[in-house]
């Protein structure tokens, strides 16, 4: 193995923990909110404090970790205003709008439907076809995803719900590509950066969007149950702050800008997993068979996208873009 190898191994094997610990960090959001949705709070005001606190937390940490961060986001200002309003904001917006009108389960699926998109997007960007084997695994990985939320229990269907769902999607999928504007070498906009600045525009967003009534608002400070066990308010209200907002932009941000947007998108899909895992550990909710068949099967997804990156990389080595050089045959062939 190569030293360039070696260095692409071991950076998307970082990536891959990133993408994985931000999964797991979001996965603990559903409970956290519920637990305080439960307790009287509106979604939009469980979403409000958890960007709030985790803008503050992240604003904290960026004058300490990285000093001038102020300078670096406005110097890139319009990525940031675009990443706060899309991917944070608008996947928020558009995912409760789905689910006052759909199942929680549809409504979940539709917007999981982002790596499809990122999928496409790609390809008709590059032009260049993703492998028959990424294409299945993007395909199993949904279709477990389909089985881990059990859709089809319960399910209803609207229109207008399923345009929401989609946008939803469509903000997800700009969280994958924006994200990659990052740079993992601090050569450009740092995750930190854009992380702390993202999620304060995205709480100022949301939280306008709640005062002028386009959301019901209604916070509480009564008791909240978590692990069955009676918490003050302020308990999940933290929690959501720091881990599933703060801690899992932060590394989200870090795994996709070393990843491929395509393939972080498919890792993505694990937070649906974590977060049942979490509901089981937190509320009590029962996890069934066909969610642990789910389970596997997204994770076989996974594998197969992961391979079919592989035989991509392959492929591009093994025959060059462009035709080689006739008028002079003497001189190697360049491949790309």
């Amino acid at each position: 193995m190569t030293v360039t190898d070696a260095r692409s191994t071991n950076r998307f094997r970082l990536g891959l923990a990133f993408a994985i610990a931000s999964a797991l960090a979001f996965g603990l959001s559903g409970p956290l909110a519920k637990s305080l949705m439960e307790a009287g709070w509106t979604p939009t005001a469980a979403v409000t404090a958890r960007l709030a606190g985790g803008a503050l937390a992240m604003a904290v940490f960026a004058t300490l970790a990285r000093p001038g961060w102020s300078g670096e986001a406005w110097a890139h200002r319009r990525t940031i205003l675009a990443y706060g309003v899309i991917p944070v904001a608008g996947a928020q917006f558009c995912y409760y709008n789905a689910v006052s009108h759909l199942s929680v389960g549809v409504a979940l699926l539709l917007e999981y439907t982002a790596p499809i998109l990122v999928v496409g997007w790609l390809w008709a960007q590059t032009r260049r076809r993703p492998s028959t084997l990424t294409l299945v695994g993007v395909a199993t990985a949904i279709t477990g995803i389909t089985l881990v939320l059990d859709v089809f229990a319960g399910a209803h269907i609207n229109s207008a719900g399923v345009l929401w769902g989609l946008a939803a999607a469509v903000c997800a999928a700009c969280y994958f590509m924006m994200s990659e504007k990052a740079s993992s070498d601090g050569t450009g906009l740092s995750p930190i950066t854009l992380a702390a600045a993202g999620l304060i525009v995205g709480a100022v967003t949301v939280a306008a969007l709640g005062a002028s009534g386009l959301m019901p608002m209604r916070f509480g400070t009564e008791n909240a149950v978590l692990a069955g066990l009676t918490v003050p308010w302020f308990v999940p209200v933290i929690g959501l702050a720091l881990i599933p907002t703060a801690l899992a932009y932060t590394l989200g941000i870090m795994g996709v800008s070393r990843l491929r947007p395509r393939f972080a998108s498919l890792v993505g899909l694990s937070e649906v997993l974590f977060a049942v895992l979490a509901a089981w550990a937190l509320l009590g909710e029962s996890i069934t068979v066909t969610q642990t068949v789910g389970g596997a099967v997204v994770l076989l997804g996974l594998a197969l996208a992961r391979q079919g990156d592989r035989t991509e990389q392959v492929a591009r080595a093994e025959w060059p873009d462009v035709p080689p050089v006739t008028a002079q045959p003497e001189q190697p062939i360049s491949r790309s």
